[in-house]
Formats: structure tokens, sequence, C-alpha cells
């Protein structure tokens, strides 16, 4: 039977484990929410052995690669899978960069080499951009009140919906390994996603900011230090990935399906 082994069971792990254990998927995690200590090497050595398949989302530490550097010698023989981010193709100006494209010249020169780690141990290695979803989406900023419209013309991302990451790495179950990059169709500013998403509020968009005005904490500033499209077209091709959400309109609408109500008439009140 195949068995999952989750290296930090995070917002997007945690949806993936709840879609395998539909599937009838015997799945064990590190991470608050999981079920093995990270630092409980005999817990986690004795799921490693029962583990066919082992998928890490844990984030660089310190420079480093936390999962590979403690458990690294024990991730032979069964399938990987790794949670990366399109930020390892630094800034293109805009440009369209796909899984041939020159990493490690950006922001994120950790998350680069952790990356080309989990490369060279045979895994499939996702790349994410802006991940949104239930509970994470610019509906939340607004109910919040942090979103911010920063005026930077020509400044373009892409993003995907967590259930489509979901599709994504299911499909790559089966496999070969390698780099893909898991991103909607759609690339686009991120004012043109607050403008959609007042719009199905009924609301005024916030006002336009300059980015020096906008008091965004500095990880939030990274944010806007850089311009790329992301194809997602090997992962069409190689993994028979449709997205369910193909542009940001089509997720924002179904969210929007779910926004509780009690929620939109506060949105209404405040606008």
């Amino acid at each position: 039977m195949s068995r999952l082994l989750i290296f930090g069971l995070g917002y997007t792990a945690t949806h993936l484990a709840d879609a395998l254990l539909e599937k009838g998927w015997p799945i064990e995690a590190t991470g608050s929410a999981g079920t093995i200590a990270f630092d409980d090497e005999t817990a986690v050595g004795e799921a490693l052995e029962r583990a066919t398949h082992v998928l890490s989302s844990v984030p660089p530490a310190g420079g480093s690669d936390p999962v590979l550097d403690r458990y690294g010698n024990a991730l032979r023989d069964r399938w990987l899978g790794y949670l990366s981010s399109t930020g390892v193709y630094g800034d293109t100006g805009g440009a369209w960069v796909d899984e041939n494209a020159p990493t490690g010249g950006g922001r994120r020169t950790a998350r680069a080499e952790c990356d080309a780690r989990w490369l060279g141990k045979g895994a499939r290695v996702f790349r994410l951009p802006g991940i949104y979803g239930p509970g994470r989406s610019v509906f939340d900023r607004i109910r919040q009140g942090t979103v911010r419209r920063i005026d930077l013309p020509g400044q373009v991302f892409s993003r995907v919906h967590v259930e489509d990451i979901v599709t994504g790495v299911i499909a790559g179950l089966n496999a070969p390994q390698g780099a893909y990059n898991l991103a909607d169709n759609l690339p686009a500013g991120q004012n043109a996603v607050i403008e959609e998403a007042c719009r199905l509020l009924d609301q005024e968009p916030p006002p336009m900011q300059a980015l020096e005005d906008a008091g965004l904490k500095p990880a939030a500033r990274g944010f806007y230090a850089e311009n790329r499209r992301v194809a997602n077209g090997k992962a069409k091709r190689i993994l028979g990935w449709v997205p369910s959400y193909p542009t940001y309109r089509d997720g924002l609408r179904g969210l929007r399906l779910a926004f509780p109500r009690a929620q939109c008439e506060d949105h209404a009140r405040k606008a």
C-alpha cells in the first residue's frame, strides 16, 4: 500500500493530505498539526521505513534545508516530492520563465539551493507562485483591512489556487523526476486581483498608494521587487495537469461563492 510521509504539514500540505486521505492513503506528518515531532529521529526514522512516498514543504532555515540536512541519507528508494517556489527564478522584468530558466539569481538564493538539492535527490520539485485558497485570499485581506493597491504599472505575478497544487502533486505521483511549474494561465498584477475581488463584493477598491507610502513589511516589499510570468506548459504536457482555476477570476469566483454571507454583509457596511 502507498503511504505518504509529509515533512511540514502547513497550509498546502494539509490540503494535499486531506485529498489523499479521501483516496485511502495512510498519511504521517511532521509539524504542529502533524503526527510526529520533526526532531524525534526515532519516530521519523520509523515513519520513513513505512513510507513509499515522501513530500517536503519545509522552507529553508539558516540558509539550508532542514529535512535534507537531518534525514537526507534516509530518502533513497522512494518517491520524493518538494514544494518549492517560483521565486528561484528571480526578477525577469515581466518576461516568461519555464523550468529551463536559470535559478538562483534572485532574492531567494537559499530556496534555489534547496530546490537544486532536491532535484539532485531525484525529486519531483513543484515550483509554486503566490498561493491562494480558502482562508488565504484577497477576500481575507479585505476583511482584515490590510489590502493595498500599489502604484507599480507593469508589475506582473503568477499565482495558483491551492486545489490546483493538490491535483498537480497527485498527478506527479506517477511522473518522472524533475521540476514542474504549477501556476495558472493568466499572470496579472496584484491590483487587478484586488479590483476583481472588490467588484465581486460590490465595493470600491482601496486607493492607490506609492510603494514607499504603503507601510509594508520587508517581506511584502520584497514581493514587489520581482516581476515575472511563469509558464505551466511542462506540467500540462507531462503531468496531464489541467488547473480547475485557470485564471484568478475563476479562483475568486469560486471563493466568493463560499464566502460567508455575514462577512459579505460586514464588507458592505464598512464600504
